[in-house]
């Protein structure tokens, strides 16, 4: 097959189409090149979502102190975790904590 019977085939003809050359060049080019390309758009896609998973879990964060803010707006509630979670007592208690053995890390 020469290159006169290449030229007649109509896929070379379209192929070789200025306008066709210069779209699929330009096709290209702003899918790799550009910096506005389609790879870079698809990282800050990525980004974007991200940032909104921690947005949410933020958001979750901040009513779930709120709440716990207006928990322990009361005097009983305060006092209530000031002993659970600090081990404070009143001058005349004694705290004693109990720890069993399956709630201890053991090392093997």
């Amino acid at each position: 097959m020469g290159l006169k019977a290449l030229r007649q085939k109509k896929w070379f003809k379209l192929m070789t189409n200025t306008y066709v050359l210069v779209l699929t060049l330009f096709v290209i080019w702003m899918a790799f090149f550009d910096t506005n390309s389609l790879l870079i758009h698809h990282e800050l896609q990525q980004e974007i979502d991200k940032l909104e998973q921690k947005k949410e879990f933020l958001q979750k964060e901040i009513k779930h102190d709120q709440e716990m803010l207006k928990k322990l707006s009361s005097k009983d509630e305060l006092e209530k975790f000031a002993r659970e979670n600090y081990y404070m007592k009143k001058d005349n208690e004694e705290i004693f904590l109990i720890e069993f053995e399956d709630s201890l890390q053991q090392k093997e």
